[in-house]
């Protein structure tokens, strides 16, 4: 697999995302539903905190790229759905790298929505992986 990052303009990649990504050479494609910060039986993890809750979500992402035996280099897209933008933003410095650090070279959507599954879920991650 050969990915290629299109970046007309910087500001993106100041949050470790890209423009555009083009993936050649590609035989699987992965496609993730919205990982979030659950427990076993579903219930909300971290209500109030949306850096502990991206960080387990982020995991829930990580767990089903392995399962794929795929890693977050595999990743080409994670938008991001959450009912607090604001604190999101001013989260980002500590969110954004998380993902960066571990190789996901991404494009992505940040959304801002009035409700996801709970009341106290506050983000949600859903992705595509190639490889």
């Amino acid at each position: 697999m050969k990915k290629t990052n299109f970046n007309p303009t910087s500001w993106l990649q100041g949050f470790g995302l890209n423009h555009a990504i083009e993936v050649s050479g590609n035989t699987r494609t992965l496609y993730l539903s919205g990982q979030t910060a659950s427990g076993p039986d579903g219930s909300p993890l971290h209500p109030g905190d949306i850096v502990a809750q991206y960080k387990t979500a982020w995991q829930c992402v990580k767990d089903a790229l392995a399962a794929a035996d795929m890693t977050p280099a595999n990743l080409v897209r994670m938008n991001f759905y959450t009912t607090d933008v604001d604190a999101f933003m001013a989260a980002a410095e500590e969110i954004m790298p998380i993902h960066v650090g571990e190789g996901a070279e991404i494009v992505a959507t940040l959304l801002g929505v009035s409700r996801l599954y709970d009341p106290a879920t506050m983000i949600e991650l859903e992705a595509t992986a190639v490889g």
